[in-house]
């Protein structure tokens, strides 16, 4: 499984004869340059795989009529591509030109079109628009639901992406049941080994770090690794994905070496993996320059978030990671005294993340607390008491009443009500 060199090997031979025997615009060329892509995009290699694929839409393009079914899958693949590169709008823009042709020659329940719907969803996610995201999603379900057997293994891609809408939306115990959902039927439509069961433990995973169960999400995510590990190649961005997730585990429950330790193995892989300006660089140097300031290095803490952000203000990206940034650089300088460029820091973030998220959002809580021990530290008792309890209602009301979270909300609380 996944040896991608023998794959493109392959490929390339083949691709070799036909270039001899065959005119330069024969379909099957197409064919050739199609496969090599889809192996590059698989190996995490875009750019190839991107040159790839443009060459074989360029003989169907000549070859094929405008509406074809094969130009269809032609511009989902170059959308792909764009997509795993972080240029979204690009993505967007093929992804939508293939829904266009797959409206006109399928029928309008038919399963190709819920693909092109959850591949405009993706896109919408990774720009941080969840209502958008949750339509598109939706309307691929309902087709699914209709024209596939219960334990189909798209009916489990379309239940894992409902959740991961509801996850980002902080809708936490919505998530987890509809991550069980998909991973039930993964667990009796595919092998043990099967990359598509590694999507689902590093879902559930992740709500489970959400929800503060830090050792369940650790569980799961050295599930993931040991699946990863054995079926990617060691540069691939998606092995960076368990590493960030330790960081973030690691970071919840205060050990912040090892924090720190995996944030850097994930920034490693990413910078070999990925354009050096892609968002995922940004989220790294974001985790790692939060990590420092919790370890008291707040000069380097500071310089890792500058670098985030002069990534995530020049390129497309979601919203709210850039929010994750300003508030992280908020933080710092509240630990240095910094008020006043704190609560500038605090309101960027504020503003995109009320924006985007909903109402009784956790990630709001953050915001407020935040909030709310800056106005402690200026004394400002009443306006910090106001935030911390907007904090704690939303913890209340979302998180596990055990949440590491909640307890450090309502131990400032009673900070400031000692103060007042």
């Amino acid at each position: 499984m996944g040896d991608y060199a023998k794959a493109l090997e392959f490929h390339q031979k083949a691709l070799k004869i036909k270039k001899i025997s065959l005119p330069p615009n024969h379909p099957n060329l197409a064919i050739s340059y199609n496969n090599i892509g889809l192996v590059y995009n698989n190996m995490g290699d875009y750019s190839k795989a991107l040159e790839f694929y443009q060459k074989a839409h360029k003989i169907k393009e000549i070859s094929l009529p405008l509406n074809h079914p094969d130009l269809a899958i032609s511009y989902n693949n170059i959308g792909q591509v764009y997509n795993n590169m972080g240029h979204y709008s690009k993505a967007l823009e093929f992804y939508q030109k293939a829904h266009k042709i797959k409206e006109i020659s399928l029928p309008p329940n038919h399963p190709d079109l819920a693909i092109s719907y959850d591949n405009i969803g993706s896109v919408y996610n990774n720009i941080g628009d969840f209502s958008k995201v949750l339509e598109f999603y939706q309307k691929a379900h309902k087709i699914y639901e209709i024209s596939l057997p219960p334990n189909h293994p798209n009916l489990a891609i379309s239940y894992n992406n409902i959740g991961f809408v509801y996850n980002n939306m902080g809708d936490y115990s919505k998530a987890l049941e509809f991550y069980q959902k998909a991973h039930k039927i993964k667990e009796i439509s595919l092998p043990l080994n099967h990359p598509d069961l590694a999507i689902s433990y590093n879902n559930i995973g992740s709500v489970y770090n959400d929800m503060g169960d830090y050792s369940k999400a650790l569980e799961y995510f050295k599930k993931v690794l040991k699946m990863y590990e054995e079926s990617l190649p060691a540069n691939h961005s998606q092995l960076a994905l368990p590493y960030n997730w330790f960081g973030k585990i690691y970071r919840g429950m205060k050990d912040y070496p090892k924090a720190l330790e995996n944030f850097e193995r994930c920034f490693s892989i990413w910078k070999k993996a990925l354009p050096e300006n892609h968002p995922d660089i940004a989220f790294a140097f974001s985790n790692i320059g939060d990590v420092h300031r919790l370890m008291g290095n707040y000069e380097r803490a500071l310089s890792f978030h500058r670098k985030a952000l002069n990534i995530q203000e020049n390129v497309q990206c979601n919203p709210l990671e850039c929010a994750t940034t300003y508030i992280n650089l908020g933080e710092t300088y509240r630990e240095m005294k910094d008020y006043s460029t704190t609560l500038t820091y605090f309101q960027k973030g504020l503003e995109i993340r009320e924006k985007k998220l909903p109402k009784d959002h956790p990630d709001l809580a953050v915001v407020y607390h935040n909030m709310g021990k800056l106005y402690l530290s200026t004394r400002k008792y009443s306006m910090a008491m106001k935030h911390v309890q907007q904090a704690i209602e939303i913890a209340q009301e979302k998180l596990p009443s055990t949440h590491p979270h909640l307890l450090e909300y309502k131990d400032t609380f009673e900070e400031i009500r000692k103060k007042m």
